[in-house]
């Protein structure tokens, strides 16, 4: 006679393989190599180095060297393990070789690690952050901290713009006061949306993707911000408090 077996086995059986999928997933999450990019990103004169170059600019190893606080052949190595990993890429000119963040998607990891060390519990005070970044940065060419949360805030205001599932959703109000700021608004017709980003140090959306990138290189021709030479920091200028308040009726201290 066959035994029935207890009841108790099915659940049993149900772990086992639940536990047979996770170590394939481990297995999988190895090929992508994970960790490896992790301990890059993770070593603080790294981090420091690509951080420096958060806005998009090409800088020589030198200048990285500095930032970092390291000699020239420690950035060397630095430089040369994350160009091979995907991280950077380079471009020789004359006596110097420039670097510069690989893509976008490394840009938006180092923002995603901002963000998350901005809120954890072990922060230190020695992590506070720079009151010049936090008035105002640029995030891989699109404007962060106060000033690009204020521009997302007063188009919302505005009616210009609704945010839904961290993605901007422009209004024909909206386009037409891009368009009047002078965008090419021809892509926002056929499809009205842009990306956001979570402000690492403000918490709150600021516009990122090309609207964002446009809205930035606009402010940059009109002589509205300026670029710190040493920093992603930007100024807002006299005309650009006046722009930005006939413009988009921001207040900007």
């Amino acid at each position: 006679m066959l035994r029935r077996a207890p009841k108790h086995d099915a659940p049993h059986k149900a772990t086992i393989m639940g536990m047979q999928m996770l170590a394939q997933e481990f297995v999988m999450t190895q090929d992508i190599d994970i960790a490896r990019i992790a301990a890059l990103v993770g070593e603080p004169a790294r981090a420091a180095m690509l951080l420096a170059l958060g806005d998009g600019r090409a800088l020589p190893a030198g200048e990285l060297a500095a930032c970092a606080g390291v000699s020239a052949a420690t950035a060397s190595g630095h430089l040369g393990a994350m160009r091979d990993a995907g991280l950077l890429d380079a471009k020789q000119q004359g006596r110097h070789r420039y670097y510069r963040l690989a893509s976008a998607q490394v840009a938006a990891l180092l923002e995603s690690l901002m963000l998350v060390a901005a809120q954890s519990p072990m922060r230190t005070p020695a992590s506070r952050v720079d009151p010049l970044l936090q008035a105002g940065r640029t995030c891989y060419s699109h404007l962060a901290g106060r000033l690009g949360v204020a521009i997302c805030d007063a188009l919302i205001a505005r009616n210009a713009l609704r945010i839904d599932d961290d993605l901007a959703q422009f209004t024909p109000a909206g386009i037409a006061l891009l368009d009047d700021f002078g965008l090419d608004v021809r892509a926002l017709r056929r499809q009205p949306v842009s990306k956001t980003c979570i402000d690492w140090s403000e918490r709150r959306h600021h516009l990122s993707g090309p609207v964002g990138v446009a809205i930035y290189r606009r402010c940059i021709a009109l002589g509205w911000v300026l670029h710190h030479l040493d920093s992603r920091a930007v100024s807002v200028t006299q005309a650009g408090l006046h722009g930005f308040a006939s413009r988009f009726g921001m207040r900007l201290e």
